[in-house]
Order: structure tokens, then C-alpha cells, then sequence
């Protein structure tokens, strides 16, 4: 009886790992079935420095940022983009201010400093990528107001 159960839990093993290569090995997807090990060795990803901005594509989307941000840190104590994106510093750098929501709280009151809630910048705006997209895209954004 042991030799029965030991001999199941055997086959039991070995059928699952070879069911488990093969789901590591081929990918399905809405393009077809690919390779994973061949789409892994593609570099879909080069960061674009410093272009032109992307215009939006619908009302109050984040914007995408313009520029590399390479080894920019943001810690609870300190966020690299206030360097440049701060009320403070923008018109001497240039760069976007920062928009005036940012330094609202939940309750839409007005802060001296940018919202705790909208301190991680990451967490909505990305940096613009010159990516092949990998589907067809029919997106066409709604008409604004007035049109």
C-alpha cells in the first residue's frame, strides 16, 4: 500500500513539473503565442531625455515627464522633483510648477507644502518612452467642453 502511495505521489510530482516548464516556456496573449525567453531579450524600454511634451489625451491625466529621471529619490524625508517642480523653484528652473491641487488636503484645504497624498510623484506621472506598441490603438479622447 505504501509503495502504491509512494509511486502516486511520484507521478503525482513529476507530471507537475513538466506541466510547469512548459507554461514558463510559451506565453498567450491577444497577439498569438510568443516565446517568453524571446521577448525577454527584447529592450522595449529606452527613456527619452529632455523632449518635446506629449500632449494629453484626456482631461486631467497626469502628464508624462519629459525628461529622465535616472536615480531620482523619493524618500519620506526628501523628493528630488521639489528640486526643480516646487511653487518655490519652478520659474527659476523652467520646469512645470507644480498644479495647486497638489497642496490640497482630503478636506480640498489649502497646505503650505505639497499633500502627503500626492507626495510620491511616481505614483501618477511616468516618464514619456519611445515604445512600439505592442496592439493596435483606436483610442480617440472624448470632445472637450464646448466643442
Amino acid at each position: 500500500m505504501r509503495l502504491i502511495t509512494a509511486l502516486a505521489l511520484a507521478a503525482g510530482m513529476l507530471l507537475g513539473g513538466v506541466g510547469g516548464v512548459s507554461a514558463q516556456e510559451l506565453r498567450v496573449n491577444e497577439i498569438g503565442i510568443e516565446s517568453i525567453e524571446g521577448n525577454a531579450k527584447v529592450d522595449m524600454f529606452r527613456p527619452e531625455k529632455d523632449q518635446d511634451i506629449i500632449p494629453r489625451n484626456f482631461q486631467k491625466q497626469p502628464p508624462l515627464i519629459p525628461h529622465s529621471i535616472k536615480g531620482y529619490n523619493i524618500t519620506q524625508n526628501f523628493n528630488k522633483c521639489m528640486d526643480c517642480h516646487s511653487k518655490e523653484r519652478a520659474e527659476e528652473t523652467g520646469a512645470t510648477k507644480v498644479a495647486k491641487s497638489h497642496y490640497l488636503d482630503r478636506e480640498d484645504k489649502k497646505q503650505s507644502n505639497i499633500s502627503p497624498r500626492r507626495y510620491f510623484c511616481m505614483q501618477c506621472h511616468v516618464p514619456q518612452f519611445d515604445a512600439k506598441p505592442l496592439v493596435a490603438n483606436t483610442y480617440k479622447p472624448a470632445a472637450k467642453k464646448g466643442e
